[in-house]
């Protein structure tokens, strides 16, 4: 594709549209559709002139549910960067291996969770061999990205110039918030196909030079399923060895576990057993908090919808009910209101 294509007015237009669903209500967002028109057409000049310049970032800190930093870029870089993830998400998506599951069209945690179900009952033989997870996550990753890894990987297949001017320009917008070579934003739209990008080079070594079948990956945590402990074990160094060479990554130590599926597989929120599911004991703590504290807040029934979502795909019908009993008892008892 050419640069010209990418940039063109239509596209922005489109890229606007994608980027303000759920955000109307917010100020910026708002300021920036009253001259929208005038602030796409200046955007694509400045585009096409190659005189556009990646803003600053606002920072703060979320608890989702562990704290997080986050990195906010303008109204104007965040259209850039809607209109460079369509561009990339076309180009790359079809080089990821399948389970591969974050930030994925027809993928996601519900995908992942019934992946791994699938694959613990191929290696448990319908659970009546003994099933070994090996479960990883790597030592804060957006924050450890080698931006010059990052730029070679899109370079093997971006040979468009101003496409990866653009590019570059995202990406080291960042540079002046963080160390001068690492880290990625937590909060840019382009950082999680950067992100897929990056481990997708981890997930080719898992697939074809470890020869791996079993395997998930979700964002920077990932499974391997076996019948052998011994073979998971043996797998941590080559993969330790992988990411220190290649992609300038590691483990982090307090996160390797080797586990039984008898014990419960905890992955992307739920816990996974021989025959069902459970939600995380954690999380079903938050969502009972969550819930009381949203008491009085127009958000209330919305929020209850989506907990309600998070646990129709786990064996929690206990749990469902308790939920509902206690949100209409809050409604009853004036705690609530809806």
């Amino acid at each position: 594709m050419r640069y010209d294509d990418i940039i063109s007015i239509e596209n922005l237009f489109q890229a606007w549209e994608e980027f303000k669903k759920g955000k109307r209500s917010k100020k910026d967002v708002q300021i920036f559709e009253r001259n929208l028109e005038t602030n796409l057409f200046e955007l694509h000049s400045k585009l096409k002139n190659k005189t556009y310049k990646h803003g600053s970032y606002k920072s703060f800190f979320v608890q989702d549910p562990k704290r997080r930093h986050i990195h906010k870029a303008s109204v104007e870089d965040r259209v850039v960067h809607h209109l460079l993830y369509k561009f990339l998400y076309e180009l790359f998506d079809p080089t990821f291996v399948y389970d591969s599951y974050s930030c994925r069209l027809g993928k996601g945690t519900h995908k992942g969770v019934e992946r791994l179900k699938t694959f613990s009952r191929k290696v448990s033989e319908n659970y009546r061999r003994t099933c070994f997870c090996l479960k990883c996550d790597i030592k804060k990753f957006f924050a450890s990205v080698d931006r010059k890894i990052l730029k070679s990987l899109l370079n093997k297949r971006i040979k468009n110039e101003n496409i990866f001017w653009l590019l570059e320009e995202v990406i080291d917008s960042f540079s002046s918030e963080a160390e001068a070579t690492k880290g990625i934003p937590l909060g840019n739209l382009t950082s999680q196909i950067f992100a897929n990008i990056y481990l997708n080079e981890l997930d080719q070594f898992v697939k074809h030079k470890l020869k791996i079948r079993y395997y998930i990956r979700y964002a920077d945590d990932f499974v391997i399923l076996s019948s052998s402990e011994r073979c998971l074990n043996q797998y941590i160094s080559s993969l330790e060895k992988f990411l220190a060479r290649e992609l300038i990554l590691e483990l982090h130590p307090e996160k390797i576990t080797v586990r039984k599926l008898d014990w419960g597989i905890d992955f992307l929120g739920y816990i996974i057993l021989p025959y069902y599911v459970l939600p995380r004991t954690k999380t079903k703590r938050r969502i009972f908090k969550k819930l009381k504290e949203k008491a009085g807040s127009e958000v209330v029934g919305q929020s209850l919808q989506s907990y309600l979502g998070y646990l129709k795909h786990a064996n929690s019908h206990k749990v469902v009910q308790e939920l509902k009993n206690r949100f209409w008892f809050w409604l009853a008892e004036g705690i609530m209101y809806w």
